[in-house]
């Protein structure tokens, strides 16, 4: 496999020698290259694709350097890429992406590399590719991306209007060879305070001085009543939409100002100053170069860096690997807080460990509603139940005591396998406000649906290819049958999927309206469509006997599609029926109409035919695709079942697309399945 690495033209198979031990220890450096066509080797550099490895400009690089200097061998610079990880190296975290330098290396500016080379190329782009290196980059703000993203706590406890400074971590390679040193930072702090000396100075520190793993050059000492350090792990692109001015040595957090808009006051050489696009304070050089921000960023973050998808060890590009960092992100930022779980059955236990214990201890279970809330309280946590089963006390106690109250629930895609037989989900939906079925409040889909406008070309594009892919891989909700049904509609007739749902499912109870069950759906349906080919589809959970909702007469569907495959019978009929089914969405998805009979979350936006009354908070008309970003990306989180870690929805269809999605269940999950069957008529036990 070959691919492109270092300057510009350069399309190389290498065999990379390293004598450093990282090369040795770290499988994903190693996996990276090679998905790259850069394979790690260890001896001597003899052969003419051999080249040296070395590790940016550590001392330890001193020892590839020479050999590389003794064999005539090219030497080859490895380091992290500008999107790494949540947390840092230091703390374990394993990066997304390296920059592999043939030239030199990007920090070190006394000397040329190959993003210099880059930059230059970046002069003779189209406006075609400038735009969308535009797009790519406004998309990295939006989702408020950095190096590294263990954000905690909220910018908005911040003053308004204060002026930042970025510390970094004391004699880093960057600071030395980007010239400048401890001066430079005493020097920055004092300008900052003499340029701006009606506001607050506050310190950003460097999210490793922070863990503790290594000092930076400001410390409690240089506080004083107009300077402050900010020790909280807070976003970059939050910090910089605050700030009146941004002041930085060589942090990369300078070239993230400028990708976000902004012009950092520079007091080092970093290789993003001499641009045109910084008020640099520092050691001048002669680059002879004005860039725009995207410019820069085609170079720093399309071009220079080499991506990684760790879920499929291959190579990725950006919009693959801000996905991947966005979903990880989110996890980690979402359960920095301890969680308290109320009402949780058993079996549902070990998957919720899974999707709560991302940075933190597991969370802990609770038989008592009260106990639980006195626990989050406590611990300052906050309370998760399973949705459905909170009391208006218990809503009431949170309340009182400021501890937030998540509802948890399955995720749009869910599994291959039936929640009522104890199989695991891959998706949840984390809801702090209500929950997506119930719409009698408002909730955060409709929160986020709401505020669809704002969403991207990026943003649109990646929903239409997973609506697309979920399509064509026939994928639905529970994806338990290959079940076909042979139609014998007349020509010209319109053809009707009725799907059947659970009776006592708390989507009924609270999204219904007149129509509440199935029979009365099909009554509705017939009288509505008196001349239509009626397919009545019952719900997997009520033909496994595991919940309640069988009808007895089947007079008013011209078929029953009994164990049968739901995305086969989406491609077969003219319209959905429903009250509050998923298989309206799934009907959507297809781009089959769909008439509601209640109010699930996918009606009152425009595109249903909708029976039952309006909901006034469902205000905004969002294409279908923004719907799907809504329901698909943004709202639910994913869990890869291969892995073992959080993943976007993509990873999720392709472990699907290549029948990775079976859950194994042990001999005593399998008996619980069993024994719920037998009390289906008492589900309120199980669910």
């Amino acid at each position: 496999m070959t691919k492109t690495v270092g300057a510009p033209g350069k399309t190389i198979q290498t065999r990379l020698y390293a004598y450093n031990l990282g090369f040795v220890f770290q499988r994903r450096l190693r996996k990276i290259l090679k998905a790259h066509g850069q394979n790690i080797r260890f001896g001597l550099p003899v052969g003419k694709s051999a080249a040296v490895a070395i590790w940016g400009r550590k001392p330890v690089a001193k020892r590839g350097m020479a050999v590389a200097r003794y064999y005539k061998k090219p030497l080859v610079t490895v380091e992290d890429a500008f999107l790494r990880s949540v947390l840092t190296g230091r703390q374990g975290d394993q990066p997304l992406g390296l920059v592999v330098d043939r030239t030199g290396i990007y920090f070190d500016t006394s000397l040329p590399s190959d993003l210099d080379v880059l930059f230059r190329e970046s002069i003779g782009l189209s406006e075609v590719k400038l735009q969308q290196a535009a797009d790519k980059m406004a998309h990295m703000t939006r989702l408020k991306l950095s190096k590294y993203n263990d954000f905690l706590h909220p910018v908005s406890d911040l003053p308004d209007d204060f002026v930042l400074v970025i510390d970094q971590t004391v004699d880093d390679a960057a600071i030395t060879l980007g010239a400048a040193n401890a001066a430079s930072f005493t020097e920055m702090l004092a300008c900052a305070k003499a340029e701006n000396p009606d506001k607050k100075v506050l310190i950003k520190t460097h999210p490793e001085t922070m863990a503790g793993l290594r000092k930076g050059y400001f410390s409690e000492t240089d506080c004083d009543d107009q300077t402050a350090l900010i020790t909280g792990h807070l976003c970059p692109v939050g910090l910089f939409e605050k700030a009146a001015k941004i002041y930085c040595v060589t942090s990369q957090m300078g070239l993230e100002a400028i990708f976000a808009g902004y012009r950092p006051i520079v007091f080092g050489r970093p290789f993003y100053s001499g641009l045109g696009l910084s008020d640099d304070r520092g050691a001048p050089w002669g680059r002879g170069l004005e860039l725009r921000p995207e410019q820069v960023f085609w170079a720093t973050h399309l071009r220079y860096s080499k991506w990684y998808d760790p879920f499929f060890d291959r190579s990725a590009d950006f919009l693959t690997v801000t996905g991947i960092l966005h979903a990880q992100a989110r996890q980690y930022q979402d359960n920095q807080m301890p969680a308290v779980c109320v009402g949780m059955r058993l079996w549902k236990r070990g998957f919720l460990r899974r999707f709560l214990s991302c940075g933190r201890d597991a969370p802990i279970f609770y038989a008592d509603a009260m106990e639980a809330v006195e626990a989050a309280s406590i611990e300052e946590g906050r309370v998760l139940i399973w949705a459905g089963r909170e009391t208006e006390e218990m809503i009431t106690a949170c309340a009182h005591r400021e501890v937030p109250l998540i509802r948890v629930e399955d995720g749009f895609l869910r599994s291959v396998g039936l929640g009522a037989q104890l199989v695991a989900p891959v998706s949840l939906a984390f809801d702090d406000t209500g929950i997506y079925y119930d719409p009698t409040r408002a909730s955060q889909l409709e929160h986020i649906i709401n505020a669809s406008d704002a969403l991207s070309d990026i943003d649109i594009n990646r929903a239409r290819v997973v609506r697309e892919r979920i399509v064509a891989l026939k994928i639905t909700k529970y994806n338990v049958s290959t079940v076909t049904v042979k139609i014998a509609a007349g020509k010209d007739q319109e053809v009707i999927l009725v799907p059947g749902q659970v009776e006592d499912d708390a989507s009924i109870q609270k999204g219904a309206g007149r129509i509440k069950t199935n029979l009365d759906l099909l009554q509705s349906v017939r009288a509505d469509f008196p001349d239509a080919y009626i397919i009545y589809k019952p719900h997997p959970d009520v033909e496994a006997g595991l919940r309640v909702g069988e009808i007895a007469t089947n007079d008013y569907a011209d078929i029953v599609a009994e164990n049968s495959n739901m995305a086969t019978l989406l491609e077969q009929v003219d319209r959905v029926a429903t009250i509050t089914s998923l298989a309206g969405f799934e009907g959507l998805l297809r781009g089959k109409p769909v008439t509601c009979y209640g109010n699930p979350f996918y009606s009152g936006w425009g595109l249903t035919d909708d029976k039952a009354d309006k909901i006034t908070r469902r205000k905004a008309r969002p294409g279908l695709d923004a719907l799907v970003h809504a329901c698909l990306i943004e709202y639910p989180r994913y869990w890869d079942p291969v892995s073992g870690t959080p993943c976007p929805v993509e990873v999720v269809l392709e472990r699907f697309e290549h029948g990775q999605m079976r859950v194994k269940t042990g001999a005593m999950v399998r008996i619980l399945a069993k024994l719920q069957g037998i009390f289906a008529s008492r589900a309120r036990l199980w669910r």
